[in-house]
């Protein structure tokens, strides 16, 4: 996966809109290769987005159960900040 584009799904507390709204230009910036889109597919970008982040949405807040307990957002950023310091380590 795209190290750009975060784990949503099980946190406490629950995803934010914005979240769910920054992974859908991410993965839209990805797919298409574009950061910033030409005027004249502004339109068609932003309905990308906006229909990656209702599916995204749809997918997190009705669709999946789980019985395992949330994430907590502290344990899961500490965990990251880990692995970066060792891939750092790796490469230098």
């Amino acid at each position: 996966m795209c190290r750009n584009i975060r784990l949503l799904y099980n946190f406490a507390p629950p995803v934010t809109e914005e979240e769910i709204h920054d992974a859908a230009l991410q993965y839209v910036r990805k797919v298409t290769g574009m950061r910033t889109p030409a005027r004249a597919n502004q339109a068609a970008f932003d309905a990308a987005v906006a229909e990656v982040a209702a599916a995204t949405r749809r997918l997190l807040l009705d669709e999946l159960r789980t019985t395992a307990p949330p994430r907590d957002r502290q344990v899961e950023a500490e965990r990251a900040r880990q692995r970066g310091r060792k891939r750092q380590a790796r490469a230098g």
